[in-house]
């Protein structure tokens, strides 16, 4: 079996370990968003690393690819299928600051760095006073910059997702975790997705973790319901407890000076779909309270 992955540390740190699991070969895909130093935004989002490790499965050059679930576009690939969501990793996500700041005590004006419209909003709302800077590259060049020495480059802080500072062994550069109830992430972050062609899930649904799975599902159908892409500032969380599953997710506007919120809870057996009926729940609400005037995105209530 040949797995297919991105060649960062972090694609290979989480790839790997599902190939030890599968007793798949490691097959390394560079696409047109490891080339490129534009912005993530500009060039359309983190779908651009998906479009290459998509385009060698349809190829037949791999029979299985690894993605961070929150990068994949909503809609369904063609021949394509999601054969597995393993155990999720932690969701939130994480301050790394130099000389053990917090969000609360970095200096006003500090300089953060981020990729995300979704936390460069959350930072603006929280923290108006802050510069955030626009940045690209792997968690080690990303980390790098923290107290660096040259006054271009430097930053105060990242923000960063723990899932992936834990998968690399870098959680030591933490100095706050950034809890989901005040700081809720992207829809499915800290989930993978193990893709295969369709007809062919057998070869790891094994892996499959239905919890992780149906909450994962349930926060990318917000995005799906408000036709919003994975780079949009929108932020969700749903969570399993004693049978049931709660949604919550949120829109803010790009320049964090406003936000929305919605939640709705259902019972798992009281539903054939439930990612799918709770997600339309949020989604709606969200549409109601005015989010498509919000943040840029082409839900309607139409």
């Amino acid at each position: 079996m040949r797995l297919g992955t991105r060649g960062s540390a972090l694609a290979l740190a989480q790839s790997r370990a599902i190939a030890d699991q599968l007793g798949a070969e490691v097959v390394v895909i560079e696409s047109e968003g490891d080339r490129s130093s534009e912005s993530l935004a500009l060039m359309g989002g983190t779908g651009v690393f998906v479009a290459a490790l998509r385009t060698a499965l349809v190829n037949n050059e791999v029979d299985v690819v690894i993605h961070s679930f929150k990068d994949l576009p909503t809609g369904p690939a063609e021949g394509l299928a999601i054969a597995a969501v393993p155990p999720r990793a932690d969701a939130r996500d994480a301050l790394c600051a130099r000389d053990g700041f917090t969000l609360e005590t970095l200096p006003e004006g500090a300089r953060v760095g981020t990729g995300s419209p979704r936390r460069r909003a959350q930072l603006a709302a929280r923290r108006p006073d802050l510069e955030v800077v626009d940045i690209r590259g792997n968690v080690d060049t990303r980390l790098a910059r923290v107290g660096a020495d040259d006054p271009e480059r430097a930053l105060d802080a990242v923000v960063l997702a723990v899932a992936g500072l834990d998968r690399l062994g870098r959680s030591d550069a933490i100095t706050q975790h950034l809890e989901l109830a005040w700081w809720p992430t992207a829809p499915a972050q800290g989930a993978l997705a193990v893709e295969t062609r369709v007809g062919e899930t057998g070869l790891a649904a094994k892996l499959d973790h239905p919890p992780s799975r149906v909450a994962a599902e349930a926060e990318r159908g917000v995005l799906a319901r408000l036709e919003a892409g994975c780079s949009a500032p929108i932020a969700a969380t749903a969570f399993l407890e004693d049978g049931m599953m709660f949604l919550t997710a949120r829109v803010y506007a790009l320049d964090g000076s406003s936000q929305l919120t919605a939640s709705h809870a259902l019972y798992l057996d009281d539903s054939q779909e439930p990612a799918a009926e709770l997600s339309a729940r949020v989604a709606a609400e969200l549409l109601d309270s005015g989010a498509a005037a919000l943040a840029p995105i082409g839900g309607s209530l139409e």
